[in-house]
């Protein structure tokens, strides 16, 4: 097979497929990136070049679609500029959130695109207005969703396949596209992200074993959407029933979903100082966006885990927690209900309940036989359906060879 990878920030979601492809040396792989991020070995990588940004005056219901088609232009000519070349893929695999891929048929009519379907955004359900403190009540929010869905409307016409995740990332998008979606999730490494009883990690200049209480709380941003706010909110009365705790909170200061916060601070910031005067900063760590190894060697030494999430797309954070063992505290919203059984994988708790989060993070913090169970089952779950080596891999490269042939 002769395959294109088209993703912004390669490789991402496609960071064990793409290199499977390409260990078979019957295999042409290549990927149409603007990023200079290393790719996996075997996969050739061509750059287009961004040569202009959006307009000001843009109609601000048109910025995204305006942004997305800059893109697709300049993966457009560096598409043709490979053809020129001599290469035209049998499939091009692209997750089109960014528009890159919208014109890649218009170079090559006959090849298959296979779309990596993460999200459709809804005007109603989902993540849209679930947040009462958030809420968007502005009359024209479906019509700007309906213009940010367009560039996915345009792919979805156009593509020959799809693939989801998860069952609930399916079910969002239109129904004359749900039959070409395949559900297969990216994959958790679960050799690499298992227990390790003798984890140490060092934190302020102390070590911290598995004998202390950890409390962990995960989000590539620290913002809303992940449910930042509620946990911080909850923070105060867990620390005053927990004295021997220490919470580790791992974050950007950026947004990676959801509005912006007002202009002059930041979410983490925002909400920190809310409750800032009720907490013992001593036992509070903000450790910021972690190198994978200290991520990893951190889920291992945690305690308990918080997941809070509205219905949105699942962190891969939260499996690769159950990879590792962790006793989890997570949010009863979709998709996490498809990996959380509550009482056997985790505990499912009220998103806005920061009670309950609460009782429930204190009891599992004093009750280390529950603790085990629940990780154990956690592991065990995650290993039956989620194994990257076992279960996903084999299923995704199945995938591919079946839009190829």
């Amino acid at each position: 097979m002769r395959v294109l990878f088209i993703h912004q920030n390669f490789p991402a979601q496609f960071v064990h497929l793409a290199p499977a492809l390409a260990a078979d040396i019957k295999n042409d792989v290549r990927v149409l990136t603007p990023s200079k991020r290393s790719v996996p070995r075997g996969v050739r990588v061509h750059h287009y070049e961004i040569k202009r940004s959006s307009s000001e005056n843009i109609h601000p219901w048109l910025v995204d679609m305006e942004t997305k088609t800059i893109r697709a232009e300049a993966a457009f000519w560096a598409a043709q500029a490979l053809k020129k070349q001599g290469f035209t893929p049998d499939v091009i695999i692209a997750h089109p959130g960014w528009g890159e891929s919208l014109f890649l048929k218009e170079v090559w009519p006959t090849a298959k695109l296979a779309l990596y379907c993460e999200f459709y955004y809804q005007a109603q359900g989902a993540d849209s207005n679930f947040d009462p403190e958030f809420s968007q009540q502005e009359e024209d929010l479906a019509c700007r969703l309906k213009l940010k869905n367009a560039s996915f409307d345009l792919h979805l016409l156009q593509a020959d396949a799809g693939l989801s995740p998860t069952h609930y990332q399916r079910s969002v998008f239109p129904e004359y596209f749900k039959s070409k979606i395949s559900v297969i999730h990216d994959g958790i490494n679960t050799q690499l992200l298992k227990p390790n009883p003798q984890v140490t990690m060092q934190l302020n200049g102390k070590t911290i074993t598995r004998d202390d209480q950890i409390i962990t709380f995960v989000n590539r941003n620290l913002e809303p959407m992940r449910g930042y706010h509620i946990f911080m909110r909850a923070l105060p009365e867990i620390l005053k029933q927990n004295p021997k705790a220490r919470v580790i909170i791992v974050g950007g200061d950026d947004v990676s979903y959801g509005a912006k916060p007002p202009a002059g601070t930041t979410w983490k910031e925002l909400f920190l100082q809310e409750v800032k005067s009720q907490l013992d900063m001593s036992r509070v760590h903000f450790v910021g966006k972690l190198p994978y190894p200290n991520f990893i060697q951190l889920l291992q030494i945690s305690t308990v885990h918080v997941y809070l999430t509205y219905p949105f797309v699942l962190s891969w954070s939260l499996m690769e927690a159950m990879s590792i063992g962790c006793s989890i505290v997570a949010s009863n919203t979709e998709p996490v209900r498809e990996v959380i059984k509550n009482n056997e994988t985790g505990i499912l708790v009220d998103f806005f309940d920061q009670q309950e989060i609460v009782n429930n993070v204190t009891e599992l913090l004093n009750n280390p036989k529950e603790r085990k169970r629940l990780g154990d089952f956690a592991r065990d779950f995650i290993f039956s359906n989620y194994d990257l080596e076992s279960e996903c891999l084999p299923k995704q490269k199945l995938w591919v060879e079946k839009i190829f042939f």
